[in-house]
Order: structure tokens, then sequence, then C-alpha cells
């Protein structure tokens, strides 16, 4: 098994945030309007990819599952903690 990385908390934050999002698109009735939730996915997107804690253009690549699974434990633990 490898070992977890380590990822920013600001990088953390922002996948976070785009899984909020995504989720929050999921859940929006057909035609309810949602130019402004996928909007806000491409933006995060792009802050995502290009965040400099990845060493390359594509580097997001090889880090992007287990940066997801990292934010979707921190997620959890804070509703937990709540």
């Amino acid at each position: 098994m490898r070992p977890t990385p380590r990822f920013p908390e600001d990088l953390v934050a922002l996948q976070e945030a785009w899984l909020r999002t995504y989720a929050e698109l999921a859940q929006v009735a057909a035609g309810g309007g949602t130019t402004l939730l996928r909007r806000r996915l491409i933006a995060l997107s792009g802050r995502l990819c290009a965040h400099p804690h990845w060493p390359a253009p594509a580097g997001w690549r090889d880090g992007g599952v287990e940066l997801r699974r990292t934010a979707r434990g921190q997620a959890r633990t804070h509703r937990e903690a709540a």
C-alpha cells in the first residue's frame, strides 16, 4: 500500500469546493437554472489543474484521485465534528 500523499490545505479546500458544487448541481431539477453552478465548476476545475502544487501542466492527473479521496475524507470529518 502506498503512503497517502500530503496536499496543501488550499488545494484540498479547492477540491472540497468542487465536490460541493458538483453535488449542488446534481440536485438541481431539470431546467432549474444551472448556469452559475456550471460556471463555478469550470472556474474551480481551472484553479485545481493550474495549482502550483502540481509539478507539470498535466500533473494533476497523477494525483487527482488521491486528492479527491483526501477532500472527501476531510469533508466527512468536518460533518461528523459539527
